[in-house]
């Protein structure tokens, strides 16, 4: 099989503070007290604040994860920088035009004074010439009049979903705002693909999804197929494409199959794409509340990457280098971290001090430690650590010199299938090819008992290589 690249990758932030109260714990928690959701509103932050925020300039490239200063984050923050290398962080008014501009139904719908800000915002974008700015105007309607529609949800004072159809809750309007918010924010995420790396959007021929949400109605729920839709929406049309499905840890069996497809000759070029998750926002309010924070998870996610045939210079792909979570493998952390973080690179005798950069649950731990859920990628690390002395590649004394030289700290918000090593892949390419990195492995898990079809996980990791002859082991 031809060696495969991953030739480039983009990622995007939208700061959507009004559409927090929608995530799935503000929607079933704000109701029960008057109070609370008066603390909710106003410990919401500014586009601003958010801006400048460094967790998310790691995430749109200004700054490397082992950049980041010492905690609290929020206290060392500069002045608001909209771009980076790697994408944008998007003002929720723009964010509302862009929803308006990728819905085909008409379900979603703006307040006169809103679509006029939306409109006038993203034709001045440098992407303007991509986005439906027509469907925009269209989607401007009296919204108190939608709102006393039948199952019509208030999102703002100037936005209102409808519901696609009224006896159907997979079709609830809350639903079609987290499929509508993943569909705008993977959208964004593959213009800047193609802007940036001047690349033909028909020369793509398959896209794949890793998303969260689930696209379907009553008859098949979560049945897909958002990756068509964003194909679509970003002018793709030689191109088809599906969902992977795998909670967590779908991004990288989604790489590992765009890479196979690549490899064996079915397709030339694959992207990979994967939008926010609006049901987590303000997840974690309460703890936030409770420290006297600010409410954190008030950003989506979107990302899309390039695969494609071997170009002589990006980050190969290593499909012999694959590692998976087996039935037989034990659920707890470090019968995990075994099956993805050591057994791949045992069968090809590569020492895990060869791994320049582990990327695994990069989740912000300034978000998840308030509400008690702990450093989630310093955790991961530890572990990874702790195998690699079991397994005789580091002494046990240099467990925490391990931490710090191959770990990092996270940074992602709180949107499993973003945090589960995909986030790091833009910044995996530009440390493989213009820093100092020859190989990067990343790791994906994912919680498939959260179905309650089963009480496993699950996980999967690739490890990716500088793409120089002497270095294939």
């Amino acid at each position: 099989m031809p060696d495969v690249v991953i030739s480039a990758a983009t990622q995007v932030l939208a700061h959507v503070p009004g559409l927090a109260r929608h995530g799935s714990k503000p929607r079933r928690e704000l109701p029960k007290s008057d109070e609370v959701a008066e603390r909710f509103a106003a410990s919401l932050r500014s586009f601003d604040e958010a801006a400048a925020y460094p967790a998310h300039q790691v995430w749109i490239g200004n700054l490397h994860p082992r950049d980041l200063p010492a905690r609290p984050w929020s206290e060392k923050a500069g002045a608001p920088q909209r771009t980076g290398r790697f994408g944008e962080i998007m003002p929720e008014d723009e964010f509302f035009g862009l929803l308006a501009a990728v819905d085909d139904f008409g379900l979603f719908a703006l307040s006169p004074e809103l679509a006029e800000r939306a409109v006038a915002a993203l034709s001045a974008h440098p992407l303007a010439k991509a986005f439906d700015l027509d469907r925009i105007e269209k989607a401007v309607a009296d919204v108190d009049a939608v709102a006393a529609e039948p199952k019509a949800l208030r999102l703002t004072d100037g936005a209102v979903m409808r519901c696609g159809q009224a006896d159907d809750e997979s079709l609830a309007a809350h639903v079609l705002i987290d499929n509508l918010a993943s569909k705008a924010t993977a959208t964004l995420a593959l213009l800047h693909l193609l802007e940036g790396s001047g690349i033909d959007p028909t020369s793509v021929e398959y896209v794949l999804g890793c998303g969260e949400e689930a696209i379907g109605d009553r008859y098949q729920r979560g049945g897909g197929n958002l990756a068509k839709a964003v194909a679509e929406a970003a002018g793709l049309t030689e191109a088809s494409g599906a969902d992977v499905k795998n909670f967590c840890a779908a991004p990288i069996p989604a790489l590992v199959m765009a890479s196979a497809l690549v490899g064996a000759g079915v397709f030339q070029r694959v992207a990979v794409i994967a939008g926010g998750s609006l049901a987590k926002l303000g997840m974690k309010f309460q703890g936030h509340l409770a420290k006297e924070l600010p409410v954190m998870e008030d950003v989506l996610g979107g990302t899309a990457a390039l695969v494609e045939a071997d170009d002589g210079r990006s980050p190969r792909i290593r499909l012999d280098v694959v590692g998976r979570h087996r039935i037989s493998a034990g659920g707890s952390a470090p019968q995990v971290m075994q099956a993805l973080a050591v057994e791949p690179l045992v069968r090809h005798d590569i020492p895990m001090t060869d791994i320049d950069d582990f990327a695994t649950e990069l989740h912000n731990p300034e978000i998840t430690e308030p509400q008690g859920s702990g450093n989630v990628p310093e955790r991961n690390y530890r572990t990874i650590a702790a195998l690699a002395a079991a397994k005789g590649d580091i002494a046990r004394t240099d467990i925490a010199a391990f931490v710090t030289e191959r770990g990092m700290p996270g940074f992602a918000p709180t949107q499993g299938h973003l945090a589960s090593s995909l986030c790091y892949l833009p910044h995996a390419l530009d440390r493989l090819t213009t820093g100092d990195a020859r190989k990067v492995m990343l790791l994906a898990k994912g919680s498939l008992f959260l179905g309650r079809m089963c009480q496993l996980s699950d996980g999967m990791s690739v490890l990716l290589e500088r793409n120089e002859s002497e270095v294939r082991t």
